[in-house]
């Protein structure tokens, strides 16, 4: 037998001496949900403070799954687990890296290394998600923006069930997404949270449905000659709003000679 067959056996000895000694031990309550999550077989969750109250937060190792609201934990997990088929456990707090890149992205301060997990939804959703996920906040878009800007312009209302259906709402701004006739809209919180987010981001949803009652879809820039959605950089706040030019629609606009904004695409050819 040559030396490192005996070292062989000597290790698999004690090895099976260690798996002897482990019978009688108990493993802590958090080896398998940890040993789960690692393997992306469940996730873990715990509650995060938010603008509109406190929300259940769920992740994994992907990133974060899940943002939703429940009566208790109990429901909570019952929600999760019928939408997401795999398991779920409690933890304290969220892990402090990611609670404050969540509270830095709430309050303003963009953290694009925020990962989410998405895995289960169609690429065209996660298509639409990522896009929602570009509007800036105080601004809005609406659905057939969207839908343009993914490449699918005629699947508005495939765009509007998606963001619906959004698992990591406020995370991913779906709230930033409005009715293509300019209105605020329902969101997955109700629409007087979406309402809340969007008057603490800036977007003055009172404007903007006082807006879309009158029609008015763009503004115009005199000077520059271009024609933005109403939010885009901040120009409904604009100090001489009132020069701003009202276009009922993109077509009003172009024929009155003005082109579309390069940043907001507001109409093709942007």
């Amino acid at each position: 037998m040559a030396p490192h067959d005996h070292s062989s056996l000597a290790e698999a000895r004690q090895f099976v001496r260690s798996l002897r000694q482990l019978e009688a031990a108990t493993a802590p309550g958090s080896l398998l949900p940890g040993v789960l999550i690692r393997l992306g077989l469940g996730d873990a969750y715990a509650f995060l403070d938010t603008p509109i109250g406190p929300l259940f937060v769920a992740y994994n190792e992907r990133g974060i799954s899940a943002v939703l609201h429940a009566e208790d934990a109990a429901m909570f997990e019952a929600a999760f687990r019928d939408r997401f088929q795999r398991s779920i456990h409690a933890v304290d707090t969220l892990p402090a890296e990611m609670a404050e890149a969540l509270n830095e992205q709430l309050s303003g301060v963009p953290r694009p290394d925020l990962r989410f997990d998405l895995r289960q939804l169609t690429e065209f959703e996660r298509a639409v998600l990522l896009k929602a996920l570009e509007i800036p906040r105080g601004e809005v878009r609406p659905y057939h923006w969207v839908a343009r800007e993914i490449g699918r312009p005629k699947a508005v209302r495939a765009v509007g069930s998606a963001l619906g259906h959004n698992p990591v709402p406020l995370l991913i701004p779906c709230h930033r997404v409005v009715r293509s006739d300019g209105r605020i809209g329902h969101y997955i919180f109700g629409s007087e949270n979406k309402h809340k987010l969007l008057t603490v981001e800036g977007a003055d949803p009172d404007l903007l449905e006082r807006l879309a009652r009158s029609g008015v879809r763009y503004f115009g820039d005199e000077a520059e000659h271009t024609f933005c959605f109403p939010t885009c950089g901040g120009m409904h706040h604009r100090a001489d709003a009132q020069k701003l030019v009202p276009f009922h629609s993109d077509k009003e606009a172009t024929a009155a000679g003005y082109r579309p904004c390069q940043t907001c695409r507001p109409a093709i050819g942007a």
